[in-house]
């Protein structure tokens, strides 16, 4: 019987082909009480445990395949930082001293203790690392209830080359351990946009979708799946005219695609030679490598809060140094635009008493930031060294005040007054700028445009302020609406505002990859776009196709509509040639 299940398309295309289940063992954690003559055992259990899938981890690292891509190294490393917390590797043992409970219990009280943690988190890439948590105690919990920790989750099967991998969910070790098998397609229950699934999914350029909740349960060993990446859609056991259809426009998906290849080289300009500007979204310093693959014109957004998560030790200067200058330097001449750390309220930053009841609205980005001045001293000092082996610019997060901004830009005055005095060199004109995502700063913009040498406007977080709606509460997520006239109105006149102020602005959130609103930002004027560099070359086919002049005036328009409907219709006429 066919039936169609919906969650999340990480990354666009169609595939079909014959499932793979993976199951991983699901474990109950008893409660075990022990005597204090068995707490030492108990204790050297635990480490023997931790320490063979530290062996395991380290294992595939050594030996992940040469054609995979570069992120799985560093997703490994991620797990490995987990593994060795104080809060999974040290903590377990004292409540096994403690309580008198068995190992198994321990780890779990304090997964769960660290995943509440996470929860307060606001930001999304960040909270969805409760995920690698939740795989790395499993490893740990496996090898403490078996004589050796499975080197990979148990298959239903041996999977040929073009099937679908259907799993609950998939470490990056996982997904390492299956490198070898050519699979056109992941499906999961869990993950997000930012899941590792989802950035590995992307980076090997298949189709994926994630969150389908009960994909795992429902779908059986070797049925037929059609996976549409694009809308999110699973479709298992299809009739003939179905998957006849799908079989056309996977035809037709693929073609597309080598088009767009062509497009690496080319100039990205509007009709009339406007240039446009497309620069790319990044996480890791090997993201540059798919950026420059897809032709991006520079770096609009790094975002550094990579190098700070899921560990206790804090980053030192020169460990955040090599990483911007790696990125700095395999850009060649293009710009980088590096924005210091954005994280909300995690213990192993700021002190489990500084958690905010509401992390959203707490002390994150800019705000911790100014009250970490010696991490933030840190950072600034890595960011301005790197700056002297290309062009570096510094992007500030989350600025709603002018002290906040005048407190930064004293705080890089100092930063450059430390490296003169130990004669390092860094780029004296290195440009500031602040991101738009608060209302207050929208506003506000004349006082930020005359201090700042470029703006960026963060419409997630814009859209999320404006609405008073948490994107990542399922419960309104559906209320969080990019083409809402307040956002729409807000954008433009941050837009108009820079334009005024002989300011650059570029769009840096979800809205600069999605191809349905490129030509509507281009009709509201913007010139420059950062995106997810699988987004770049799909993008750049609508600007070289678009007038702008007929755009400007089709914006207009749409401004002037307060009814969501007609505001559509509008955007789909745009958007009809």
């Amino acid at each position: 019987m066919s039936f169609t299940l919906h969650g999340i398309g990480v990354s666009g295309g169609i595939a079909i082909g014959h499932a793979h289940l993976v199951s991983h063992t699901q474990l109950e954690v008893p409660h075990i009480e022990i005597t204090a003559k068995s707490v030492v055992r108990e204790q050297e259990r635990f480490d023997i445990a931790l320490n063979k899938v530290r062996r395991e981890l380290s294992d595939l690292a050594d030996h992940i395949p040469g054609n995979a891509p570069a992120e799985f190294g560093a997703f490994l490393n991620v797990h490995l930082l987990i593994l060795g917390d104080a809060t999974i590797s040290e903590a377990p043992k004292t409540m096994i001293a403690e309580q008198r409970c068995n190992a198994e219990w321990a780890l779990k009280q304090q997964m769960e203790t660290l995943l509440a943690q996470f929860d307060q988190i606001d930001d999304a890439y960040l909270r969805e690392r409760k995920t690698d948590v939740v795989q790395v105690v499993e490893r740990v919990l496996l090898a403490l209830v078996s004589d050796a920790a499975p080197e990979k989750p148990a298959a239903t099967s041996v999977p040929r080359d073009g099937s679908i991998l259907v799993a609950h969910d998939l470490s990056p070790a996982d997904v390492i351990v299956f490198k070898r098998h050519r699979f056109a397609s992941f499906v999961t229950d869990l993950g997000g946009t930012t899941s590792h699934t989802a950035i590995v999914a992307r980076s090997l350029g298949i189709p994926s979708i994630v969150a389908l909740h009960q994909a795992r349960r429902l779908i059986r060993e070797s049925d037929t799946l059609i996976v549409d990446g694009t809308q999110g859609v699973v479709i298992v056991d299809p009739d003939p005219k179905v998957l006849e259809e799908y079989r056309l426009r996977q035809h037709e998906w693929a073609l597309d695609q080598q088009k767009l290849r062509r497009l690496t080289s080319t100039r990205a300009a509007a009709i009339g030679g406007t240039r446009i500007e497309l620069h790319a979204n990044i996480e890791l310093p090997d993201d540059v490598a798919l950026a420059r693959a897809n032709g991006a014109a520079g770096i609009g957004l790094f975002r550094t809060e990579f190098l700070y998560l899921n560990r206790r030790d804090l980053p030192g200067e020169d460990e955040q140094f090599e990483a911007y200058r790696r990125v700095v330097t395999d850009m060649g001449r293009l710009p980088v635009t590096i924005r210091t750390f954005d994280l909300g309220a995690d213990k192993a930053l700021v002190g489990a008493e500084r958690v905010s009841a509401n992390p959203a609205l707490g002390l994150r980005a800019i705000r911790l930031c100014l009250a970490e001045p010696q991490m933030f001293h840190r950072q600034l000092r890595a960011i301005l060294r790197a700056s002297a082996f290309g062009r570096v610019r510094i992007l500030v997060p989350m600025l709603s005040s002018s002290s906040e901004l005048d407190q930064t830009l004293l705080a890089i005055a100092a930063a450059k007054r430390s490296l003169d005095d130990d004669r390092i060199e860094y780029d004296r004109d290195v440009p500031v700028g602040g991101m738009i995502e608060v209302p207050a700063a929208a506003l506000a913009l004349p006082m930020f445009a005359r201090k700042l040498d470029f703006l960026s406007i963060g419409t997630n977080d814009l859209i999320q302020y404006a609405l008073a709606i948490d994107r990542t509460d399922e419960a309104v997520a559906h209320l969080y609406d990019p083409l809402h006239p307040a956002v729409l109105n807000l954008v433009s006149s941050i837009i108009q505002g820079a334009a005024r102020a002989g300011k650059p602005v570029a769009v840096c959130g979800e809205m600069a990859g999605d191809v349905h609103l490129t030509r509507l930002l281009l009709g509201l004027g913007l010139r420059q776009f950062s995106m997810h560099p699988a987004n770049l070359l799909a993008v750049k086919q609508v600007v070289l196709k678009t007038e702008l002049s007929e755009a400007a005036q089709q914006a207009k328009r749409m401004l002037r509509k307060d009814d969501p409907d007609a505001m559509r219709g509008l955007l789909d006429k745009m958007n009809a040639h």
